[in-house]
């Protein structure tokens, strides 16, 4: 590269040198300006033929020095197109080097060759400067940049569909304008507390009232009588649940109390229960196979991982329970009733898609519980972040807003209603995932139900966040290890206390995710 850069810059010269200032004939310019359109219009001959046309006011500093001293050199004898021919090579010559210079010394600080992404973010563009430049700078990244660190799925992509990420919803907020946005200035806050009289003293009053509202708004979920308690995402409450209902004396002289769920359980529950080995408490398993009449059963409903309506399964006036909630929405399934249990959980990363936020919250009928479960966020993490719950409370009162005859009586929010939009995409999905099951022939997945759903006002099915897929084939005793295989990574059967030839298949990713999905999965036999 440096070899022909200087071949190109030895041609200039020696054009330069043999063309006897043509270069600077050319620039020069007449005391009365340069010469219009029309006169560049002319031949060797000065009389008919080919002509020059588009020819420019000559720039720069050469123009600059000609038109101060005033006069005008020709060269007798040379024609006019022949000096334009040989100043236009010499320009195009001159900025070709330039050019490639340019190239070289950027490459010699950045040898690494750039990635798509790289190249598409270092492209020119047009100048523009101040508060302009950052705003159009803003709206691009904010057109371009997902909210995951994923890359982009391409047909040879391994589709990771592990985790319940639910950038489904993305296509939904990227339509709500400026209903979910907020602005919070540098002095707002700042203190550790936010309402002192508040069995949780953390909570903003503001996330307290659309938690309430969104709640009556659904049906899914009595809040009058209840306190409202927030945690980093529902996993902090759940963890703050066990710690309130274990007996105060278990990590002492007692045993610790069992905590257990009907198989096939959530994943994490036996990981975030014997995580730090605590004496309070200990993971127990199955629900339906325990022995005892102390316990904390967890009933996730629907259920993580089949979808399943669950209920309690055990009785006893020792055992407590907690009901993970966080999939009891219109666009998964039915709302048949309004829920009043003594704990419930739910989170907005399932409810309106914003895992980011790390937002969940505790409806809790007895305040000694309540002020326990505050404790133990006390002590893990001196409180939950007021940002976060500012936003959550933005986007909690939109989708409010939405389903809210005053706010959506003109049409602009009624277009945007979050659980129709879940709804359509769940419905969708779930037809396209059954038909490519069909169309392999190797897979099977639990039965469709219907419900009559009080929110909707209608008849509707169950279309789980999660699909409980199960591997027919004789020779696959492995399901994840089989789709793994082509691509297609999902969690294991064990995780959740079931056979390995189950596994779980998020159903809230991207549209190109999913759809790649499918396509593959109908190919398999």
């Amino acid at each position: 590269m440096a070899a022909f850069q200087r071949r190109l810059i030895d041609a200039r010269g020696e054009f330069q040198g043999n063309g006897g200032g043509l270069m600077p004939r050319m620039l020069a310019s007449p005391a009365a300006g340069a010469p219009s359109r029309e006169e560049h219009a002319v031949t060797a001959s000065g009389g008919g033929g080919v002509a020059l046309r588009g020819a420019s006011r000559p720039r720069g500093g050469a123009f600059s020095a000609a038109k101060a001293t005033g006069r005008r050199r020709t060269a007798p004898g040379t024609p006019l197109w022949r000096v334009a021919v040989f100043a236009s090579v010499a320009l195009n010559v001159a900025t070709l080097a330039l050019l490639l210079h340019h190239y070289a010394v950027s490459h010699q600080h950045h040898p690494a060759a750039a990635s798509p992404d790289q190249r598409h973010d270092t492209c020119v563009q047009p100048e523009t400067s101040g508060a302009a430049a950052r705003t159009v700078e803003s709206k691009d990244r904010d057109t371009r940049a997902p909210s995951t660190g994923k890359p982009a799925v391409t047909h040879d992509s391994v589709i990771n569909l592990d985790h319940g990420d639910p950038t489904m919803f993305e296509a939904f907020w990227r339509e709500t304008g400026d209903a979910a946005e907020i602005v919070i200035p540098g002095w707002q806050t700042m203190s550790y507390f936010s309402d002192v009289t508040n069995v949780c003293w953390f909570l903003e009053p503001g996330f307290d009232q659309q938690v309430r509202r969104l709640h009556r708004t659904v049906g899914n979920a009595a809040v009058d009588g209840y306190h409202v308690l927030v945690g980093t995402g529902s996993t902090q409450l759940f963890m703050a649940a066990l710690y309130a209902l274990a007996p105060p004396n278990a990590d002492g002289a007692g045993e610790p109390m069992s905590v257990v769920s009907t198989a096939p359980y959530y994943s994490s529950y036996p990981a975030v229960t014997d995580f730090l080995r605590s004496g309070l408490f200990r993971w127990g398993g199955d629900a339906d196979t325990f022995v005892g009449d102390a316990y904390i059963e967890l009933v996730c409903s629907p259920n993580n991982p089949d979808g399943a309506i669950r209920e309690a399964v055990l009785n006893s006036d020792a055992g407590k329970a907690v009901h993970d909630l966080a999939y009891y929405w219109p666009q998964y399934t039915p709302i048949t009733r309004r829920a009043d249990h003594d704990i419930m959980l739910f989170t907005v990363s399932k409810s309106t898609g914003h895992a980011g936020t790390r937002i969940g919250w505790a409806l809790v009928k007895d305040r000694e519980v309540a002020r326990r479960m505050t404790k133990f966020v006390e002590l893990n993490t001196i409180g939950v972040s007021k940002d976060s719950q500012l936003r959550a409370a933005k986007v909690l009162r939109a989708v409010s807003d939405g389903y809210d005859d005053e706010h959506s009586s003109g049409g602009a929010m009624r277009s945007h209603r979050l659980f129709d939009f879940g709804r359509r995409k769940m419905v969708e999905r779930w037809s396209m995932l059954r038909a490519a099951a069909a169309a392999s022939g190797i897979f099977s997945l639990p039965d469709e139900t219907t419900g009559y759903c009080k929110f909707a006002n209608e008849t509707a099915g169950n279309n789980p966040a999660f699909a409980w897929l199960r591997c027919d084939r004789e020779d696959v005793v492995d399901c994840a290890g089989f789709l793994r295989g082509h691509k297609i990574l999902t969690r294991c059967g064990s995780q959740f206390g079931a056979d390995t030839r189950y596994v779980r298949v998020s159903m809230l990713d991207r549209d190109d995710a999913f759809d790649f999905f499918v396509r593959r999965l109908a190919s398999l036999k």
